[in-house]
């Protein structure tokens, strides 16, 4: 009897009681820069220079979020959580929360330059209101998630940077590939970013860099005067 209920429900009585396992993804397998279409989820060198003097030319508020994105990298969330007291002018650096994480209060200090802080106290007076008691655990842009959201897209289409890169994750690998192309220690990415694992922080060592592409070079430098039509 208990044959014939397994055949009739394509399942075998063996497997009853038992609990099913699913693998267990890596960090390896979860993700990767380039989509399934061989594109690259991150801005080049080229491209944030770009988006950084479209966001200069529209000024204000969209101005100082999209540097922050650009120069330090955290995620969106964590960029519209940012208060006045986290600006810390003494030291060069802006204090970020990270999130994804089990447990809340976990802060990382990311080096900015002092360019930065200016536009910071320019545009949002974070100098006196880190000094306030009042003002200083205010949130220095209101938006919602879809406002900001929506900033950056509009900045980066501007800057006539392609469509599939006009997001703000585009600006978190693109600061995390350029520093692992610059050869930043990947312990010190890894915090800026704010990584629960080294190996999610250790895709950005597989990207082109121009030492790679010095020595790649030498593979066709003799060629490249064949190069005409």
């Amino acid at each position: 009897m208990a044959d014939f209920v397994s055949d009739g429900l394509g399942k075998s009585t063996g497997n009853i009681g038992r609990r099913q396992i699913t693998p267990h993804k890596s960090a390896s397998m979860s993700w990767s820069l380039f989509d399934n279409r061989g594109r690259r989820k991150y801005l080049v060198e080229s491209e944030r220079a770009a988006f950084l003097r479209e966001a200069m030319r529209m000024g204000g508020e969209i101005a100082s979020f999209c540097a922050v994105l650009a120069l330090c990298g955290p995620r969106i969330s964590e960029a519209l959580e940012l208060t006045h007291e986290r600006i810390d002018f003494a030291d060069s650096a802006i204090i970020f929360e990270t999130l994804k994480r089990r447990r809340k209060g976990i802060m990382r200090a990311v080096p900015v330059p002092p360019e930065l802080l200016d536009i910071l106290d320019g545009v949002h007076g974070a100098r006196t209101a880190r000094l306030d008691e009042m003002r200083s655990h205010q949130r220095l842009w209101r938006w919602s998630r879809t406002t900001a959201w929506r900033n950056v897209r509009e900045v980066m289409l501007a800057a006539g940077i392609p469509v599939h890169l006009a997001k703000p994750k585009s600006l978190r690998h693109g600061f995390g590939a350029a520093a692992a192309s610059n050869l930043v220690v990947i312990t010190l990415i890894k915090k800026w970013l704010g990584h629960a694992r080294l190996e999610t922080t250790e895709h950005y060592t597989s990207l082109l860099g121009d030492e790679e592409r010095q020595l790649a070079s030498q593979s066709w430098r003799g060629l490249r005067g064949e190069l005409r039509l």
